[in-house]
């Protein structure tokens, strides 16, 4: 038997529950993984919220899109992995389980030195940072400004940076600056008076700006300093008319799914070597996915959020 979380019906971290189902078996070109961690992402509450569709023919709704663990059973034709492997499983639907079936294409192999909890919090984070950093057209010795520095994207936009040789201004609050002068960024405080300091910090200017909060501020600001095209957001889709580059998930955005799917060995080595840091803010038991989610969408996170089955 396996158990998942799904959510029975469209609203807050209260429709999710646990079910019991059969063992899935893989069909052709799949694997089935041995889950050892989950990650948990806010676009996982925006499935269930109904902010995508509320359409009730969908429910219930499987959760989740990355995870790592073990390869224990192989469907006809799979050629590139073997039972027995460590994998990191992401673009992943229905991760939220003990038993996951997935295209064999959707799997890294997991670098030994890379912890399950880390593994399973990589990639999402990871490849959006990729592709943001791409999207903006930033080249070694270029400052890009970035709101919202010390969230899980953020976190791993500076590191690439620092990796890629681009200099990084973020905004974050008081407590998380100490965190972003590790990273290698100079941290400014958002609020009253962030042009200003945004201008100050970077007196050459500006190759581009990263919006990783969504906020009317860090958009007005960054159109302040910059061009439309070169102010790039995973979250400002409802300042899709300022033409501004939008990517990910949302309306109207670029899902950049060749380019994050390239990402992934390059990013699974990066952290394998310990070039790339996960930081894991808290676990819990996927059995309380519901108070992992209420934690989450507090907005207190600093790091990934886990689940253990």
């Amino acid at each position: 038997m396996t158990t998942t979380v799904v959510a029975a019906g469209y609203g807050g971290p209260e429709v999710l529950t646990t079910t019991t189902e059969v063992l899935p078996e893989p069909g052709p070109g799949q694997v089935r993984v041995k889950v050892r961690a989950i990650g948990v992402n806010p676009v996982d509450h925006k499935v269930y919220s109904g902010f995508m569709s509320a359409d009730p023919a969908r429910l219930p709704l499987r959760l989740g899109s990355e995870a790592s663990g073990v390869v224990d059973a192989l469907g006809d034709g799979v050629t590139t992995v073997a039972i027995g492997d460590e994998v990191i499983a992401y673009r992943a639907s229905g991760a939220y389980t003990t038993d996951l079936v997935v295209s064999e294409s959707a799997l890294t192999r997991k670098p030994d030195a890379l912890g399950w909890e880390e593994a399973a919090g990589l990639m999402l984070t990871g490849a959006t940072a990729w592709h943001a950093l791409v999207a903006s057209g930033a080249q070694a010795g270029d400052t890009v400004l970035v709101h919202g520095g010390a969230g899980g994207v953020g976190q791993m936009v500076l590191q690439l940076a620092r990796l890629w040789d681009i200099g990084v201004v973020a905004t974050a609050g008081e407590r998380n600056q100490g965190l972003l002068r590790e990273l290698g960024a100079t941290p400014i405080s958002y609020g009253a008076g962030l042009l200003e300091r945004a201008r100050s910090a970077a007196p050459g200017g500006y190759a581009a700006a990263l919006d990783l909060v969504g906020t009317d501020e860090a958009i007005e600001v960054s159109l302040a300093l910059l061009p439309a095209e070169r102010v790039v957001s995973v979250a400002a889709f409802r300042r899709a008319g300022d033409g501004i580059t939008l990517i990910g998930g949302g309306p109207a955005a670029d899902p950049g799914t060749e380019l994050r799917n390239a990402a992934r060995a390059e990013l699974a080595g990066l952290a394998g070597r310990g070039e790339l840091v996960v930081t894991i803010d808290r676990t819990y038991p996927l059995a309380e996915a519901r108070a992992a989610h209420d934690y989450l969408r507090a907005g207190h996170a600093h790091g990934k959020v886990i689940l253990l089955p």
